[in-house]
């Protein structure tokens, strides 16, 4: 299988209003086809030497893997956390029109 064509970022956020937020802006400027906010999940993570423990909310973004670079900018731009967990994962498969719509709805 060649390069991943799409592909699904995910960050996340300590508020759920703004993680409704970010995924609303992300696919208002065509940089994400769509945007899923899920939680509260428990996150535990090692900062500046400490382990911390925090509720979080997770938003998971789908567009393609030549967009992914303009998600990436949008989010840091608008992240709140000083270090953001964005991961992008490449899409191996998938509904050939569900994937369509996303390129389509990121004008890709």
């Amino acid at each position: 299988m060649g390069e991943a064509t799409f592909v699904q970022v995910v960050t996340t956020l300590d508020d759920r209003d703004a993680a409704l937020a970010l995924a609303r802006s992300a696919v208002e400027a065509k940089v994400a086809a769509c945007a899923q906010v899920g939680g509260p999940i428990r996150s535990v993570y090692r900062w500046q030497g400490a382990i911390e423990e925090a509720e979080e909310f997770t938003v998971v973004l789908k567009t393609t893997a030549a967009g992914y670079p303009a998600l990436e900018r949008h989010l840091l731009d608008r992240h709140p956390y000083e270090t953001p967990e964005i991961v992008c994962t490449p899409v191996v498969g998938g509904n050939p029109a569900y994937l369509e719509w996303v390129a389509a709805e990121t004008g890709q």
